[in-house]
């Protein structure tokens, strides 16, 4: 039986029988993990309180090919985010992020780009439910970009035309961009140009760095969001925001 050592978030932990756990972790090598934790749930646990939510760590498991859950081993706390955690706005945004890793990262598919960059919104210095907003727009962005989901905005999605940045522009049933020129009764919705600034934005800052933009158009980053809310619905099958209980316009 092989043994694997992973740096990890702790996305999300589950009762499993009497004294042990069921816990999903997000990991640098091995992408989504599900494992046993085996006794977690007693007083005197050798776990402690390593598998808190979204606690970074060094995991070690071991898998057997036949089984899907994994063994866990040993677990060293590298960071633990108990006190944020216990702020219920916190909580949920990054209940809705882990959501979205489950939901768009298949289980032992180690993705690199994903994890470093959940790592990095999760230790982005927050200061109120705006700066929570702005990490949800970043994530679901990203998020759709790796997976290869996200729209062009750089084009007019009918004729192909590079948009100026000051062109007025709507929003297709597909969640592409078109021009004036090839606006139709079908586009209905106009994205802002702040909104599209805010898109562009996100791709080329960290999350701090975005923060400080995101500050200023705080209405724009919330419509924004929904936008992107629309196409990952349509692409999971659900609106997992609504299931975390999030406030839409938080």
């Amino acid at each position: 039986m092989p043994q694997f050592e992973s740096e990890s978030l702790v996305l999300r932990s589950y009762n499993l029988a009497e004294a042990d756990r069921i816990v999903v972790f997000f990991t640098r090598d091995h992408g989504i993990v599900r494992g046993v934790a085996k006794g977690a749930k007693r007083l005197k646990s050798r776990f402690g309180s390593t598998l808190e939510p979204f606690s970074n760590i060094d995991l070690t498991f071991f898998q057997k090919d036949d089984r899907e859950l994994v063994s866990i081993q040993q677990v060293e706390l590298n960071r633990s985010f108990f006190d944020a955690a216990s702020d219920p706005e916190f909580l949920n945004t990054f209940s809705y992020i882990a959501d979205l890793l489950m939901a768009f990262m298949p289980p032992h598919d180690p993705s690199e780009k994903a994890f470093r960059m959940t790592k990095a919104c999760l230790e982005t210095p927050l200061n109120g439910a705006g700066d929570l907003a702005a990490v949800r727009l970043y994530f679901e962005l990203w998020l759709l970009r790796l997976g290869g989901y996200l729209p062009d905005w750089a084009s007019c999605g009918d004729c192909g035309r590079i948009l100026d940045v000051a062109e007025t522009v709507v929003l297709t049933p597909d969640f592409h961009l078109t021009c004036a020129g090839c606006r139709s009764a079908r586009h209905l919705s106009p994205i802002s140009n702040i909104q599209r600034e805010l898109f562009h934005s996100v791709q080329k800052q960290t999350p701090t760095a975005f923060l400080r933009i995101a500050n200023h158009n705080h209405e724009a980053v919330i419509d924004l969001s929904s936008v992107l809310r629309q196409i990952i619905s349509r692409v999971v099958g659900r609106d997992l925001m609504t299931e975390a209980g999030l406030a839409l316009r938080s």
